[in-house]
């Protein structure tokens, strides 16, 4: 298949909230560069504007074949939630893949020129708004495609399918990420718990290689963009019908209900 039929396979699944069965190619994109241009193609073939980023570590097994160490997917506007104290509903295709990851959200303050070759994380803070509290949505329609590897998950908006806000942090988790703890819950029971510190040299690293990767692509960080800087608790798989909840420093709480999408 043509990276533009892979890319309509994945959209028209989404669309229909209806479960894929298998991976639509024989083969997976055999290069970082591959799955990006379908990733680059589903972007400009769907119907809502990319209100953020999402950002992810490639696992070590696959470094060989994917050489990096993270990815990026878009966040659409229409999936971008408040979630605080009242829970935001969340709908996932059933019989697909679908995960919550407590997150440290950067909002940006204002458009992120080219970066120098020395650029620092601490470089970005004053292009930073804000840090939150947050839930990504990791969802697709296909149920083994994180297990599939960077290839089928940056192919598929980087498996996300939205993000959900809570209040906001203080600046320290961004200048001192030990500060910054972090547990999640899925109905009720203790799922996972972490911080700031989980994220690979910081939430500000994953803005960083951020705006360097979207340079790379003719992109930017842009203002009032959102980062969503990596999985702080670890990835808890969800259902429809499920109810999950992180705190943030014992006291910001982000929270989610899981619904089927389309019902």
């Amino acid at each position: 298949m043509t990276p533009e039929q892979i890319a309509a396979a994945f959209r028209q699944a989404r669309q229909a909230s209806t479960a894929l069965d298998a991976y639509p190619a024989d083969e997976l994109p055999a290069s970082l560069e591959s799955a990006y241009a379908i990733q680059e193609i589903a972007i400009g073939a769907w119907d809502d504007r990319v209100a953020g980023w999402k950002v992810a570590a490639v696992q070590p097994a696959f470094r060989e074949k994917y050489p990096a160490e993270r990815l990026a997917g878009p966040v659409f506007s229409r999936t971008v939630r408040q979630g605080g104290d009242t829970a935001a509903e969340v709908p996932v295709i059933e019989n697909g893949y679908a995960a919550v990851e407590a997150e440290f959200a950067v909002r940006i303050a204002r458009t992120v020129p080219p970066l120098p070759a020395d650029a620092d994380p601490a470089s970005l803070l004053p292009y930073v708004e804000g840090v939150y509290a947050a839930f990504e949505i990791a969802a697709s329609p296909l149920a083994t495609l994180s297990a599939l590897g960077p290839g089928a998950v940056i192919s598929d908006f980087g498996n996300n399918s939205g993000l959900v806000l809570g209040p906001r942090l203080p600046m320290t988790v961004l200048t001192e990420p030990s500060s910054a703890t972090a547990v999640t819950e899925i109905n009720g029971a203790r799922a996972g718990e972490g911080g700031a510190a989980r994220v690979p040299g910081g939430p500000l690293a994953a803005v960083l290689f951020l705006a360097r990767h979207l340079a790379a692509r003719g992109r930017s960080l842009n203002e009032g963009d959102w980062v969503s800087t990596g999985a702080a608790t670890g990835i808890h798989p969800v259902r429809p019908g499920d109810a999950a909840r992180a705190v943030f420093n014992d006291t910001h709480v982000v929270s989610a209900v899981i619904v089927r999408a389309g019902s």
